[in-house]
């Protein structure tokens, strides 16, 4: 029986059990009582299999990092793809994953570390200490490259290096219980429900007979992944990869242009009755990224296809079109607000205040929103099957952040997984897409049944 006492709260250790899955959690090393130092910490950590390190600071927080690789002093860079930092003091813990490609923590005699960018009992003190940006030459060869973790230490841990406490666990999991757990939202995830969504999208219909297609805007910040979803749709109906719209993760919008995207339900076959609207994304700083006046213009179908966006200057039609109220047709009937799950927590007030006028203006012509929460495998490790989206209490923990933070229902918010490294179509992740998909064609024909017969 393991005589140390642990410093985690009950609540926060269920928070982390959480994001770790079915585990137990069993102390190995405690600042305190073993001291600040790297040579006690390796003598009780090393060969223990995956661990979590528990950080404490003097301002409250309770933050550290999880690796799934073994401690073994072996000078070797390690990578850790389930490797992530966290916070869990507060409500909603942060979750922030190791970038794809890049190594998860250098494997020394030192103290334990997560990237070579951020360090705990630094220099055998009760310090944290971060690396800052770009970590270069002499730290492994990380020259020109981003960081391994997208971390802001306000965020993680206030900017207060002061270590109260710093614990170790030993992570192992346990037995899987044989009754299931009861998803939060039902999905069928079958070749028969893959078909029944085809068919039922491909035979909708606009309740306003005089329309042919319904339009829906995709709003969201830079690299959110608009244009991965339109791509990802296009992907499901045309039975193979595609890339139409430009996609990425520049640190700026890769789409410059109002686009209107057609989808075909197949290469020969006929336009499908909706049209899906990207937009430039949306940045917190004023002068950069979409500007609210245009989407203003967009939501009331003034703005043309391929219309380049200018940040400083709003778009502004021509005097016969400012004077004639645009069709029916040519309106936005729905709008979908594009969110990456990874950054939920990260979002600036800058960023939810743009947001939050956008909503308002939204509302005041009666058009119905909807949340899109995007990379939800790349923001909870037990993610590896798509099956558990509606299973991960992580993901309900997302829900309803993004809830509370854009001030739209819990039903509202729908996680996706956008195609997005995969060469071939997959059974679970085309039920995902199309089950959103015909939730926003049911919430254009609530806009379209309020606004009446024109």
């Amino acid at each position: 029986m393991n005589s140390l006492t642990s410093s985690l709260p009950e609540k926060q250790r269920k928070r982390l059990c959480g994001l770790l899955g079915n585990v137990e959690l069993t102390l190995l090393y405690k600042a305190s009582v073993h001291g600040y130092n790297a040579s006690t910490f390796h003598q009780r950590c090393d060969r223990q299999g995956p661990t979590l390190l528990v950080a404490y600071n003097s301002s409250g927080y309770i933050f550290g990092g999880y690796t799934s690789v073994d401690y073994t002093q072996s000078g070797q860079q390690i990578t850790d793809e389930k490797a992530f930092l966290f916070n869990v003091q507060g409500g909603a813990p942060l979750c922030i994953k190791v970038n794809r490609g890049c190594n998860a923590r250098y494997d020394d005699a030192g103290a334990p570390n997560f990237g070579q960018q951020l360090y705990f009992c630094y220099n055998n003190q009760p310090a944290v200490y971060h690396q800052g940006q770009n970590v270069v030459g002499a730290y492994g060869g990380y020259a020109g490259k981003v960081n391994p973790f997208n971390l802001n230490p306000a965020t993680l841990y206030g900017n207060d290096a002061r270590l109260n406490e710093c614990e170790v666990y030993k992570v192992e999991e346990t037995p899987q219980i044989s009754v299931k757990m009861k998803p939060w939202r039902n999905v069928q995830w079958t070749e028969k429900r893959r078909n029944e969504l085809l068919k039922m999208i491909r035979n909708y219909k606009p309740v306003m007979t005089s329309m042919s297609r319904v339009r829906i805007l995709m709003i969201g910040p830079v690299g959110a992944g608009k244009s991965s979803f339109f791509n990802s749709i296009n992907s499901v109906f045309m039975g193979r990869m595609t890339s139409k719209a430009m996609s990425g993760s520049a640190g700026t919008s890769l789409t410059t242009q109002f686009r209107t995207y057609p989808v075909k339900d197949g290469r020969e076959g006929k336009p499908l009755p909706f049209v899906l609207c990207d937009t430039m994304g949306l940045e917190e700083q004023s002068g950069a990224g979409l500007d609210i006046d245009d989407i203003s213009s967009i939501l009331q179908g003034h703005v043309p296809d391929r219309y380049k966006f200018n940040p400083t200057t709003p778009f502004q039609p021509d005097e016969q079109k400012a004077f004639r109220p645009a069709s029916l047709q040519e309106k936005i009937h729905c709008v979908v607000y594009v969110i990456d799950a990874t950054k939920i927590s990260l979002m600036s007030s800058k960023l939810e205040e743009k947001l939050a006028a956008i909503r308002k203006k939204v509302n005041s012509l009666g058009i119905p929103q909807m949340v899109l929460m995007t990379k939800v495998d790349e923001a909870c490790p037990d993610m590896e099957d798509i099956q558990n989206i509606y299973i991960t209490s992580y993901i309900k923990t997302k829900v309803q952040e993004v809830s509370s933070r854009l001030g739209v229902p819990v039903s509202c918010v729908l996680p996706v997984k956008n195609y997005s490294q995969e060469l071939e179509l997959e059974l679970n992740c085309d039920v995902l897409l199309l089950t959103v998909l015909q939730q926003m064609l049911n919430f254009a024909d609530d806009y379209l049944d309020d606004v009446g017969p024109i």
